[in-house]
């Protein structure tokens, strides 16, 4: 693996979108590649997103993990459709997922709903935060949540502490879009498929436990790796 530096991120160099405007920059900016693709790095344990929850996301903050996984099914037809205009651009999506054990109840849906994804074309790795790649390079706070954009724009996506989304600052200058692109890259060859990691090591795990605000029960209690 590329023993990489960790870049840094001056907010003062970037232009912040509130969330609205940020994801409809996102949404015309993965829109207008063609023949290239987008990374992107998450590293947050636990995202609320109320505006976007998905009728699985919804059931797993209501604690039922039986409906959450069987309603990932209902959308199957519609990753279809996506990869098929992702195969009329020749675009690719990345994916890394740092992992932090125990297991948030998100993560744990996530892992699922991600591996899902990676059937439809999305590639996705999983790497622990006690990875090398990553605990080295979390001495000054844990990393950021990036998306970047065929190596022209960058995303720095923000969230409140509770896990809901602000917005993001973007960067268009290739001196920070490069080195950030080139490092989750290394983080993504460093990572293990999704598939793989899911049937080796989430789902012979117990279903999450989680309060009535759909956080996870303090008293959980989870296998470690």
């Amino acid at each position: 693996m590329r023993n990489l530096y960790l870049p840094t991120l001056d907010p003062s160099q970037g232009t912040w979108l509130d969330n609205p405007a940020y994801r409809r920059d996102f949404r015309e900016r993965t829109a207008g590649i063609r023949d290239g693709g987008s990374w992107k790095l998450e590293r947050v344990q636990h995202f609320e997103e109320p505006a976007n929850r998905s009728p699985s996301r919804e059931a797993l903050r209501q604690g039922d993990w039986q409906a959450s996984l069987r309603l990932l099914e209902d959308r199957r037809e519609n990753l279809l459709n996506a990869w098929r205009e992702d195969q009329r651009r020749n675009y690719v999506f990345h994916r890394v997922r740092v992992v932090e054990w125990p297991l948030t109840p998100y993560v744990q849906w996530e892992l699922h709903s991600l591996r899902q994804q990676s059937e439809y074309g999305v590639p996705v790795r999983v790497i622990s935060d006690e990875a090398e790649a990553v605990r080295a390079r979390e001495t000054r706070g844990s990393l950021p949540e990036i998306v970047t954009h065929d190596g022209s724009a960058l995303h720095h996506v923000r969230y409140s502490t509770a896990g809901d989304p602000q917005g993001a600052y973007l960067f268009t200058d290739p001196a920070v879009v490069g080195p950030w692109e080139d490092y989750i890259k290394t983080l993504f060859e460093a990572g293990e498929d999704v598939r793989t990691y899911v049937e080796r090591v989430v789902a012979p795990l117990p279903p999450p436990r989680l309060t009535t605000a759909g956080a996870p029960a303090e008293d959980a209690e989870q296998r470690t790796q």
